[in-house]
């Protein structure tokens, strides 16, 4: 999953972040409600969320290219 966000161009890595934003957002509600499939699911969205904030980050201090 970490080199798949590599090979995104910025436009796909936006589109994505929001995808799993709201993916996130749904694990997290169903977790309050009480029946998750996977709790474990809630901690890896995250953390896939803050990868691809980091490599977004990093396009617009320029140390990425398009």
């Amino acid at each position: 999953m970490k080199d798949s966000f590599n090979d995104l161009t910025y436009e796909e890595l936006l589109n994505k972040r929001e995808e799993l934003k709201k993916k996130h957002m749904d694990s997290r509600f169903s977790k309050v409600l009480g029946h998750v499939e996977s709790p474990i699911e809630v901690r890896t969205v995250r953390r896939q969320i803050t990868r691809l904030n980091t490599i977004i980050h990093e396009y617009s201090l320029g140390i990425r290219k398009a």
